[in-house]
């Protein structure tokens, strides 16, 4: 496989509005909802680098901040942090910010909803060839092996036999 082959990016869809988790969802994304000590989406992202991902494409509706801000580098938090001598802290909080190369593209509003929306919204930022990892940023899949992993590895040649899933032009959406 070539090296210009490899997947690179991944596009994570979180510009819904959470009405199913509502009033939880009034005023924060539900990819922002804490598991334990970290939003829902920061696992998405952890998998996704973990599996080989540099390119973080973040889809998101307007006047939703807060994963911006999340993914985004505190320089205020981080000036606190090592001020006060919270080593570890400033540590979890610096590898949020610096793990991926993220771009945030608001999706447009008059597109009708669904999921397809949010690769619409980012067809110019994926190559007209470009293979890449489309998420959705609220779902959590426990396994084994990481779920990204698994594609990543199918996708290479190096994984089981039945594909995880199916491939197709991003003109045909």
């Amino acid at each position: 496989m070539k090296k210009a082959d490899k997947i690179r990016k991944v596009v994570i869809a979180a510009a819904g509005y959470g009405t199913r988790f509502l009033p939880a969802t009034k005023n924060q994304p539900k990819e922002m909802l804490p598991i334990i000590d970290k939003p829902i989406i920061q696992y998405l992202v952890e998998e996704a680098v973990e599996a080989g991902i540099e390119d973080v494409i973040l889809v998101t509706r307007s006047g939703q901040s807060a994963i911006e801000n999340h993914f985004d580098t505190n320089f205020e938090l981080e000036h606190f942090l090592e001020h006060n001598g919270k080593e570890e802290l400033l540590g979890k909080v610096r590898t949020i910010s610096r793990m991926a190369n993220y771009v945030y593209v608001r999706q447009h509003k008059y597109l009708p909803y669904g999921n397809g929306s949010p690769l619409l919204t980012v067809k110019d930022l994926i190559g007209k060839n470009e293979r890449f990892i489309y998420m959705f940023g609220d779902d959590l899949v426990s396994s084994k092996t990481p779920c990204t992993k698994q594609i990543m590895d199918y996708s290479d040649g190096r994984g089981p036999g039945s594909p995880p899933s199916r491939g197709f032009p991003l003109r045909d959406l």
